[in-house]
């Protein structure tokens, strides 16, 4: 569905909820339980998020706010629960950057993103940060392009999966520095993390806060962040795009979504409400510390950067021919 059309299909069903019954709603907002459903297993980045959000949306509705993990299949298992939950705000799908990939790398989407799902808010953004075994002789960008211009195929990089954002951020790597190093998939991130401090892979993008004790102990070099400009956690690392690359942004996120239909009046209660928990000064340090910058976007401007994203992730899926399922 193209940009236009996916933003006028969210416009319409948000603004057919916004009569007297999408008023009343949004006033009485919650009367029971919400359920959270993060579609990765427990212990990752979404799921991490989502039980801080919604201990405080426990505590600001004064309502029980469970999280439920449902994973498999890059997310689109949870995601296609969500979509077939009653479209009342009370069942809520949080999602990493991985979500704007899923329609270009799968054939068959058990539901359309754009009419299925109402954006509520991108909730905070960090980079990833590029790093290699101490082994292979580049200690910046330029040197790591130079080296693998003169040895094409022979360097690897490893990726959490097929289409994950580790994986985008390398094949964005590759066609940008006009090189090609080859792609190792893993299941999950902690293996291509193991096979990474071995040398069995050379290069991985991967999560700041992870990075930093390796860095640390030598056993890994970083060479630069995927955001347009450094990251606050680690400001002695330059961006990708100041290192050697002009341009290159591949930024990690997270995202909260309901049900397509969902009254627009309830939409802007979630909204106002989870602004308000990622701004308390505790859960906005935590946050800081694991590399990431609140956003607390508007719904309206979540359409328009999940538009971006989704663009922006076909063109690199559909360059590296990748396949997803």
């Amino acid at each position: 569905m193209c940009s236009r059309m996916m933003f006028s299909v969210w416009l319409f069903v948000g603004l057919a909820g916004g009569g007297i019954t999408g008023d009343a709603m949004g006033q009485s907002f919650p009367t029971g339980p919400l359920r959270i459903v993060s579609p990765y297993p427990p212990g990752g980045g979404t799921d991490i998020l989502a039980r801080a959000i919604g201990q405080k949306l426990n505590e600001r509705f004064g309502q029980p706010v469970v999280v439920e993990n449902r994973p498999g299949a890059n997310g689109t298992v949870g995601a296609a629960f969500v979509a077939k939950a009653p479209p009342d705000g009370y069942t809520i799908l949080f999602v990493p950057a991985g979500y704007a990939a899923n329609p270009s790398l799968y054939r068959n989407l058990p539901y359309d993103q754009a009419r299925d799902f109402a954006p509520v808010s991108l909730l905070a953004s960090g980079p990833l940060v590029l790093v290699v075994h101490p082994s292979l002789p580049a200690r910046s960008v330029k040197e790591l392009v130079a080296l693998a211009k003169s040895r094409p195929g022979e360097i690897n990089f490893g990726s959490a999966g097929t289409g994950s954002l580790p994986h985008l951020s390398a094949e964005l790597f590759n066609a940008m520095s006009r090189v090609k190093m080859v792609h190792v998939p893993y299941k999950g991130a902690p293996p291509a993390f193991v096979d990474l401090i071995s040398g069995q892979i050379h290069v991985y993008f991967m999560n700041v806060l992870s990075s930093l004790p390796m860095l640390k102990a030598g056993k890994l070099r970083a060479l630069g962040v995927t955001s347009p400009g450094r990251s606050p956690i680690a400001p002695e690392l330059p961006a990708i795009a100041e290192a050697g690359l002009p341009g290159f942004d591949m930024t990690n996120w997270y995202g909260m979504l309901v049900p397509g239909a969902t009254p627009r009046q309830v939409i802007s209660r979630l909204h106002q409400e989870v602004a308000w928990a990622l701004n308390l000064p505790e859960l906005k340090e935590r946050l800081t510390g694991q590399g990431m910058t609140v956003v607390a976007s508007a719904p309206e401007q979540f359409v328009e950067f999940l538009v971006r994203e989704t663009s922006k992730y076909r063109r690199i899926i559909e360059a590296a021919g990748i396949k997803g399922g």
